[in-house]
């Protein structure tokens, strides 16, 4: 219902011509929006990973740079890179989990290969994906979800309790504690595009409790000009350790991959909340998102900060806030944090914020992504084996974060690597879900050219697919019927003659708890079968649209 309202007070489609005062503000709105999870994500990792205060200052300004310049190719179409969309790039207290021990381990270098490595992971996924589909399940995606907000949670609580020793040991978490009172009181009270600027709210508000205690550290914004470069000091790029390096590379690449596929989503929704009617997924730009933010990730590792990500809150609920879905908005607010980051005053003051607010933010945050988590399980329903998948990976790995059980047996240099629990957990999730996909057989498989002449041959192999699952006449006539229903729905929708020759159709049977799954893979250039099985909803009904509508029932 809320992604319905949304859209009807669009005023500005992505593609719309939008008068410069309107995108120029909303791309404004967007900038401020950002800074928050870049500043949270960059900091973070450097203190915990006790980095320099030199990487402090490079770090963030190259995230506002790699953060500018994705948030605008997201805003682009580049052969098959962006969405033509405004999906805002930031940072991600998500990925702390990759920034904090590749920092402790083998600083900047260790994180550039990691990163290196993750965008290549995203980049595959997005080419991958039709064969992953069948493993990386809702199941095992809000497990992942889960386990990843618990090896964030310690981190956040480190930062609590990070206070400088002159200070009362109480400090960190009395500023702690106002900090979500704020976050939570306006949680529960805003509604709507205003949640949005709650955890800014709520910074501000930490601020001010830890003021009296005296947390701040003005030297850094003393010693910063207002306009230029923060100083000409570069990480070093020395080879990173092999063996630590391979150690938290399939957390890594693990890590990347559930971003993505949180990303997926985040895609999808912001094109349903771009426009005012409802409208089919375009997932060749879903597929663009995934490019455009695998690039980022790309440029993060050349430059040794911390990986970004495209951050959905702030792009739904800014579009849902301004009603404007213009992708100059997109490049507005890319532009703006470039700009930004040739202001080293103005990133210092935003370096500055002490450590107890951030990790009350964290902490806020990651009880996001643990309901987040919950939500997606609860997709697809939890039945006694969805139930068992999530319940065994979710103590597997809690316990291995809690405990590295591991270590003392023969041989555990080669997979110390199960030691983390968000690894280690994920991968009991895969292994469980891929078993009970080997165990239901393998599916039936049939390729045909796209034409009429192809009916019989389909009818053919659906008749014996029901036949040989033991099913009764008139299933196996409404199996044959949906099938018929489907081949002529791909038939018509617009290929000329030429076109459907070269067109190649799959058909896909899969047996599923006594029921029948169905896919059909046909490649149509310009034309999206959903768009018009859209219509089933729409109380008109043009004659060549009769067959979605028997397929609805």
């Amino acid at each position: 219902m809320a992604a319905s309202e949304a859209t009807q007070e669009i005023r500005y489609e992505p593609d719309q011509p939008c008068p410069f005062p309107v995108w120029g503000f909303a791309g404004f709105q967007g900038m401020l929006l950002a800074l928050t999870p870049i500043v949270t994500a960059v900091t973070t990792a450097a203190l915990v990973a006790e980095q320099s205060e030199q990487y402090l200052v490079w770090a963030a300004f190259a995230a506002l740079i790699i953060c500018g310049v994705a948030t605008m190719l997201q805003a682009c179409r580049i052969w098959r890179i962006g969405t033509a969309h405004v999906l805002i790039t930031a940072g991600s207290v998500s990925l702390l989990v990759v920034s904090v021990p590749a920092l402790s381990a083998g600083g900047p270098a260790m994180l550039a290969g990691l990163c290196l490595a993750g965008a290549g992971a995203q980049f595959a996924l997005s080419a991958w994906l039709p064969q992953m589909r069948r493993v990386i399940t809702p199941v095992v995606s809000g497990a992942a979800l889960i386990l990843l907000a618990t090896s964030v949670i310690p981190i956040a609580t480190h930062r609590v309790a990070a206070v400088p020793a002159e200070l009362p040991a109480f400090s960190g978490v009395v500023v702690a504690v106002a900090t979500l009172a704020v976050v939570a009181g306006l949680g529960l009270k805003l509604s709507g595009g205003w949640r949005l600027w709650t955890p800014i709210i709520g910074i501000v508000a930490g601020c001010a409790a830890a003021a009296p205690f005296g947390m701040y550290d003005f030297r850094l914004v003393a010693n910063s000009q207002w306009v230029g470069i923060p100083g000409t000091w570069f990480p070093d790029f020395e080879a990173p350790e092999i063996n630590g390096f391979l150690a938290l590379l399939p957390m890594a690449v693990i890590v990347m991959w559930i971003n993505g596929i949180k990303n997926m989503g985040d895609s999808v929704v912001v094109q349903r909340l771009s426009r005012r009617q409802p409208q089919a997924t375009d997932f060749r730009l879903v597929q663009g998102s995934i490019y455009a933010n695998a690039t980022g990730v790309l440029l993060s590792g050349a430059a040794g900060s911390p990986p970004t990500t495209i951050n959905s809150a702030t792009s739904g609920a800014l579009i849902s806030l301004t009603g404007v879905a213009s992708r100059r908005v997109g490049l507005a607010a890319g532009m703006m944090l470039v700009a930004l980051a040739f202001s080293p005053k103005i990133t210092a003051v935003l370096l500055t914020i002490p450590g107890p607010v951030m990790g009350a933010y964290l902490l806020f945050l990651m009880g996001t992504y643990i309901v987040e988590g919950i939500q997606t399980v609860w997709q697809e329903g939890l039945d006694r084996g969805r139930g068992l998948i999530l319940g065994l990976s979710l103590s597997v790995g809690i316990g291995l974060e809690i405990s590295s059980i591991l270590d003392g047996l023969p041989g555990s240099q080669w997979f110390g690597f199960l030691n983390n629990g968000l690894t280690s957990g994920t991968l009991m999730a895969v292994l469980m879900t891929w078993f009970v996909e080997a165990a239901g057989g393998r599916p039936k498989c049939l390729e045909v050219s796209l034409d009429d002449s192809s009916l019989a041959t389909v009818d053919a192999f659906l008749q014996d697919v029901a036949e040989g699952n033991g099913w009764d006449p008139d299933a196996a006539a409404r199996l044959r019927a949906a099938g018929e229903e489907s081949l002529w729905s791909l038939l018509h929708t617009g290929l000329d003659s030429a076109q459907s020759e070269r067109r190649k159709l799959t058909v896909v049977a899969r047996s599923k708890n006594a029921k029948m799954e169905l896919e059909f893979f046909s490649s149509l250039e310009g034309q999206n079968l959903q768009d018009q099985l859209a219509l089933l909803s729409d109380e008109s009904l043009e004659e060549d649209e009769a067959s979605f509508r028997l397929l609805r029932h």
